[in-house]
């Protein structure tokens, strides 16, 4: 069945068909998510008895005819799974589980500016504030362009997505890099290359200063045995977008790392609060692997005791130990001084 309405934009034919449902309900529009439940109106002459105050629509009879959006003897199209981003589409839990673990937020402008100018293709999503736009526009565009959901929002809702009220505005979702495996670096590798390589360093902030230094005196990788470390937000943020400029290189184990290194020509060094060669005496090679432990441990690793070489940095003694942050940025200043 179907009918013709005229208008000033030409005719307009409206469709009706069949409900295959047995129950006679109106169905639903398919693109506009429209319609379903709207009882019609009886026929005339047909009584249907007195109105209750209960139930009253579920018992009325419902016509069999619904009007649909498509042309005949087109397919009905199922509803568009949109990742949870809009609607009330359904997600899989086994690949949100699995897309919150390969997904991380990142934030801070310095950081989120060298994230999009390095990576763009790893934003999912982003959230911003209204005074920082302006400094974002070419990310907006991009994003935009490329089908990428993002939000202006408030403080209060940023803090939220963020997880932290420290967020500087703006927020990123994005994919996590995977670490790079030692043999594939040293194949990769020049005639100068310095690696920083961190055992039990996991403050966050701690992580983004010594990424932000090695940023800055040209190292490149540093080893450590989670490669999400070097991923968090707070830890992107710290390092100003030093993040972008540093890949991380992983392990099954230090020791295992670090023998590869040496068959591949670096010297192994070793550092701690005590003994060892003075840093400003010792020299060091322009292939090297800085062992740095967390702050204030005495322990004596077996890498630390295997290394090549050993220094310190030496002070008035005032202090216990440095921060592992700063004794990185030292260390590091005084290889980039020796081989630059």
């Amino acid at each position: 069945m179907s009918d013709e309405m005229k208008g000033k934009s030409g005719k307009v034919k409206v469709m009706y068909v069949r409900s295959d449902d047995a129950s006679g309900e109106r169905g639903r529009n398919p693109r506009t998510g429209k319609g379903g439940g709207r009882p019609d109106k009886p026929s005339r002459g047909q009584w249907k008895g007195p109105r209750k105050d209960t139930d009253s629509n579920a018992s009325r009879e419902r016509s069999p005819w619904r009007t649909v959006s498509r042309a005949p003897g087109e397919a009905e199209q199922p509803e568009a799974d949109h990742g949870g981003i809009s609607g009330k589409s359904f997600i899989d839990p086994e690949v949100l589980r699995r897309q919150r673990a390969e997904e991380t937020r990142v934030y801070g402008i310095n950081a989120c500016l060298a994230l999009f100018q390095n990576r763009p293709e790893a934003i999912v999503r982003g959230w911003f504030v209204q005074s920082v736009t302006p400094r974002f526009k070419e990310a907006l565009r991009w994003m935009a362009a490329n089908r990428k959901a993002y939000h202006v929002v408030d403080d209060e809702e940023l803090a939220k997505a963020s997880g932290t009220e420290h967020h500087g505005g703006v927020c990123f979702l994005i994919k996590k890099r995977r670490g790079i495996e030692v043999d594939t670096w040293v194949s990769q590798a020049g005639e100068t290359d310095c690696v920083l390589a961190l055992e039990d360093v996991s403050n966050p902030h701690n992580l983004g200063g010594i990424v932000r230094s090695c940023a800055h005196f040209g190292v490149n990788g540093v080893l450590v045995n989670d490669a999400g470390l070097l991923e968090s937000g707070a830890a992107v943020r710290t390092a100003e977008g030093g993040a972008e400029h540093v890949s991380a290189i992983t392990s099954s184990s230090v020791e295992e790392a670090l023998r590869q290194f040496r068959a591949a020509g670096y010297t192994i060094v070793g550092t701690s609060g005590k003994g060892g060669t003075p840093l400003f005496s010792a020299e060091l090679p322009k292939k090297v692997v800085l062992l740095i432990g967390r702050e204030g441990s005495d322990e004596k690793h077996e890498a630390l005791l295997n290394s090549d070489l050993h220094v310190s940095i030496d002070g008035t003694g005032s202090a216990s130990s440095l921060n592992v942050s700063v004794a990185s940025g030292i260390i590091l200043a005084e290889w980039w001084r020796q081989n630059h």
